[in-house]
């Protein structure tokens, strides 16, 4: 049920959003959407733990819903192109309705309501402790960047980090956030169990997903820039380069899926970590006109192998054997780490593009350059989004070392059978 609702939800908001006469609704609808999809992710995670309770075949369960999740991030670059180009911006949020009604039609007769027995109980003060407490860390990132863009818009190299209402909006985000930890530790029902954190599999599986999830933005966001601004490409060819991406994901996807049964998650994690890292480390190195077959290509197709092999067994990890009343915490915590880790990596890797920025168009200026000339402001963009790139796999490099030091599990430490099955909510 949760999974039904949380798809007619958020069918309802992308009509919502595309009907939108104004920005203030358009905020509303899209609201609306990360609160549905925060019921619709989970529960799609959760379900198949519960559909899928032989190792093998629960591993290419999850390595298509990781190649359909990896993948759909470049397809909807594309798709958002061709709306955006072809039809109008109002389309990006319709499609999702007929999406949403077919896999709504699709599952009612194959997906079984799967519920936790016993007590349950809805941790309202945790949720509003984490909802405030994450929303005022997010946002306190947003003005860094915010504020360092605006710097080096008056000409000013001061950094973002002196902004003191971001300052005080992250140590606020940090204090409810804590505050949230202890308040799970007491009461009898939490929202979010701190065994599942606590566990040293777990815990690294969660930490590895957030580093990810901060490092990606440095591709999908700044790649897009690139293509755009510095190769002026348009939407619909914009999209069409992102797809070596997906191709990685889908290749690495199938392949992890024999393989996590095999050798276990921790080593696949490692490599995925690492190809990912080597992706966004070799697109460090574009400049103004540099061929798209040169780096972007080799580059995007590393990240992509990098991440059919990470998120696979990562999945597995964070999610199987959870236990009956943990699953849907479990689902729910992973996705919330990808989401929060991709919030605050697009401020910071911001950040970053735009002090190299600055500083970049501060060095032409002092080797006798005009900083209104085009070629300058050009070749200071890639500069930043370059930086942005060479961060981003640093990022995922530490998420390789986290898998490689925290994660202790095997193969045999997967389990199957009844032991595996987990509920949805």
């Amino acid at each position: 049920r949760t999974y039904l609702f949380g798809a007619a939800g958020f069918a309802v908001a992308s009509a919502l959003g595309g009907f939108a006469p104004n920005e203030e609704l358009l905020f509303a609808a899209r609201a609306l959407q990360g609160a549905f999809g925060a019921l619709l992710a989970p529960a799609s995670l959760a379900l198949i733990t519960v559909l899928f309770t032989d190792a093998k075949e629960r591993a290419k369960a999850f390595a298509v819903y990781g190649a359909i999740a990896g993948g759909g991030s470049a397809v909807g670059l594309l798709l958002g192109g061709v709306l955006t180009e072809y039809a109008d911006w109002r389309w990006c949020f319709w499609v999702n309705v007929p999406v949403a009604i077919i896999a709504i039609v699709a599952a009612i007769p194959v997906v079984p309501e799967s519920r936790a027995p016993g007590e349950t109980s809805y941790d309202i003060p945790g949720a509003v402790l984490i909802t405030l407490g994450l929303a005022s860390f997010v946002y306190g990132f947003t003005r860094v960047a915010e504020a360092a863009q605006t710097n080096a818009d008056i000409g000013s190299t001061e950094s973002g980090w002196t902004n003191g209402p971001a300052l005080t909006f992250i140590a606020v985000g940090v204090l409810l956030v804590a505050a949230f930890v202890v308040l799970e530790l007491r009461v009898r029902n939490p929202l979010l169990p701190m065994r599942l954190v606590l566990d040293r599999n777990r815990g690294g599986a969660f930490l590895t997903s957030t580093l990810v999830g901060a490092g990606l933005i440095g591709a999908f966001f700044f790649l897009s820039l690139y293509f755009q601004q510095v190769l002026a490409y348009t939407p619909v060819a914009a999209g069409l380069a992102s797809l070596p991406t997906t191709l990685g994901v889908l290749i690495s996807a199938g392949a992890a899926s024999g393989l996590v049964p095999r050798v276990g998650p921790k080593p696949l994690m490692v490599l995925g970590g690492l190809l990912a890292a080597a992706g966004l480390f070799t697109m460090s190195f574009l400049d103004v006109d540099t061929s798209f077959w040169a780096l972007a290509f080799p580059g995007q197709l590393l990240l992509g192998l990098g991440l059919g092999f990470t998120f696979v067994p990562l999945s597995n990890l964070a999610l199987v054997g959870a236990g009956e009343h943990d699953a849907g915490a479990a689902s729910a915590l992973l996705n919330a780490t990808q989401q929060v880790g991709a919030s605050i990596g697009t401020a910071l890797l911001a950040t970053l593009s735009v002090g190299a920025i600055t500083q970049a168009v501060t060095e032409a200026v002092a080797a006798g350059q005009d900083p209104t000339d085009p070629a300058v402001g050009l070749a200071a963009q890639v500069e930043g989004y370059t930086t942005a790139f060479t961060w981003a796999s640093v990022l995922l490099v530490v998420g390789a070392l986290v898998s490689a030091v925290l994660i202790k599990a095997t193969k045999e430490d997967l389990p199957t059978g009844p032991e595996a099955i987990v509920h949805a909510g």
